[in-house]
């Protein structure tokens, strides 16, 4: 029995006359202490694939089950990591952090629960900013802040909402080492959406795209069986990362092509003739474009 199972899962937003069909028939197995990395165009339904697994929505036909209890709704079992952090920007880091803690284990006693939330700030290492509000933080301090808040829930799952996608290229790829790092310390099960495929290669045990949207599905899954920790710095020489990468950008550009749709339109002009810039104004001061049925035509003999 798989750890997490979405089995026929399928999912549209909007009445009935202008549906959008955004999931169709979407399957998917992990194991548990898997690290899966789901990696999609913009706008192909990866966020809605997460808000199923998290129970922030329900599907409108498959089920989608924990440990082999069906998700209805959202619990402390699934960790999220938002792509917009999150945060209560009156409450500073440790407080952000305690919140979650305290709806998670409200039977801890305060002692408890302030050495958990000071393991949990140091494990992301913002010990220094323990004591600042969000907008006292820059991007990356924020999105610790949110990962160190879903960990210190204790989660049987992990989900990772593009959480680098709004960062700069260079703290992205230090909170990438950073997830890196900890999930080898937990081994927590995650699921990681992105559309960056060499995001997913460099994090995840497999990573499966998504096609392009509507009604997106799965494609194959692709082990990613290059050994841990991994070296960015050698990676992109690895013959195996190209090879998947390869196969991912493959698959998600066919997909994309199948999926483009030609319509005709009529396309009615306006009834209007542009300016003539070189003619004078008119009497009252002003430049008007004509419209065509107000030309008059005529014709004017001379002597």
């Amino acid at each position: 029995m798989p750890f997490l199972a979405l089995q026929g899962v399928s999912k549209g937003f909007g009445p009935p006359q202008r549906r959008t069909d955004v999931l169709r028939d979407v399957n998917l197995s992990l194991e548990k202490g898997e690290f899966v990395a789901i990696v999609g165009f913009s706008g192909s339904g990866k966020t809605t694939l997460l808000n199923l697994i998290a129970g922030l929505t329900r599907p409108d036909s498959g089920g989608v089950t924990l440990n082999d209890l069906e998700i209805t709704s959202p619990g402390p079992d699934r960790g999220v990591v938002f792509q917009n952090y999150s945060l209560l920007p009156w409450l500073t880091v440790t407080e952000n952090i305690r919140l979650a803690v305290d709806q998670a284990f409200p039977n801890w006693s305060a002692a408890r629960k302030e050495q958990h939330v000071e393991q949990h700030i140091r494990k992301v290492n913002l010990l220094p900013a323990r004591d600042r509000k969000p907008a006292q933080l820059s991007g990356g301090m924020r999105q610790r802040v949110s990962l160190a808040r879903a960990l210190a829930m204790d989660p049987q799952i992990l989900l990772l909402d593009e959480p680098l996608g709004a960062l700069d290229a260079l703290t992205r790829a230090t909170l990438q080492d950073e997830i890196s790092r900890i999930w080898q310390e937990n081994q927590k099960t995650v699921v990681l959406i992105t559309n960056d495929p060499d995001e997913g290669i460099y994090l995840a045990d497999r990573i499966i795209p998504l096609t392009a949207g509507p009604n997106a599905t799965l494609g194959p899954s692709i082990r990613v069986a290059i050994p841990r920790p991994r070296d960015r710095r050698t990676l992109n020489h690895d013959p195996q990362f190209k090879a998947i990468r390869r196969q991912v950008f493959d698959f998600m550009l066919s997909s994309r092509s199948e999926n483009r749709v030609a319509i005709t339109r009529k396309l009615i002009l306006p009834d209007i003739e542009p300016e003539d810039l070189e003619q004078a104004r008119y009497p009252q001061g002003r430049r008007t474009p004509l419209r065509r049925h107000e030309i008059k035509r005529e014709t004017v003999e001379m002597p």
